[in-house]
């Protein structure tokens, strides 16, 4: 598994659907490319919300706590259209977002300034007044070069220590 998908369902060919190319698209180029794992790279499709295990429940509960502070919540998410749509209806959180930015509709992905500024554009926010959270450090980077307070995301307890130091919770 860990070679198939670090030489074939590549972390790169996976952005491409994040960045809102079609699945189809993405598994007929690699079909063509390595026909021998055809039923691999149709199953890495078909059998996607398989790699989904679940909710962080401490996560949530973070975010349900934002929530009742008032605090304005948004989503950005690096996701391809298509599996966004089937996560979205398994998970119930997402209904608590004040907004949702997926970069396989916008057809940009982070760290792209484009889909920094989709999301202040769509939801009119400040990247100053605006607290960014991710877990990937070139998110942040990128975040951070914009005037966002970036926030790297560790575990529910350090992201808690570091919405309680800002005020927010």
């Amino acid at each position: 598994m860990e070679a198939f998908l670090a030489e074939i369902c590549t972390q790169a060919w996976n952005e491409r659907q994040d960045g809102g190319r079609p699945f189809a698209e993405g598994v007929a180029e690699l079909t063509a490319q390595y026909p021998d794992k055809a039923d691999l790279i149709a199953a890495y499709d078909l059998r996607w919300e398989e790699m989904v295990s679940g909710e962080i429940a401490d996560t949530v509960a973070l975010l349900l706590e934002l929530k009742a502070k008032g605090c304005p919540v948004f989503a950005l998410t690096n996701f391809s259209a298509e599996k966004f749509r089937l996560t979205r209806q398994r998970f119930a959180f997402f209904d608590v977002f004040d907004g949702l930015a997926v970069s396989g509709e916008i057809g940009a992905i982070k760290p792209d300034r484009a889909i920094f500024d989709h999301l202040c554009d769509t939801f009119d926010l400040s990247p100053p007044e605006t607290v960014f959270i991710d877990d990937t450090q070139v998110n942040i980077a990128a975040a951070s070069a914009l005037g966002f307070q970036a926030l790297r995301f560790w575990s529910p307890d350090l992201l808690g220590a570091d919405l309680r130091r800002l005020g927010l919770l």
